[in-house]
């Protein structure tokens, strides 16, 4: 679920790394929200980034 469907941004994969230099894995999930949109022209709720929202990727239903 935490995918973007219009640029497909996803989760990303790294290491916390503690004030003791002890690392542990971590994500970094993209802000996801669940949106309801035009396509292919009818309304349909799709999950979008907030890049894309911001950037006005999409067109917003009513």
């Amino acid at each position: 679920m935490a995918k973007c469907e219009i640029c497909g941004k996803g989760v990303n994969f790294g290491k916390k790394y503690s004030h003791s230099h002890i690392r542990t894995n971590r994500r970094w999930k993209p802000n996801i929200q669940r949106v309801k949109a035009i396509v292919n022209n009818s309304p349909q709720k799709i999950y979008v980034c907030t890049r894309c929202l911001r950037s006005g990727k999409i067109q917003r239903a009513v």
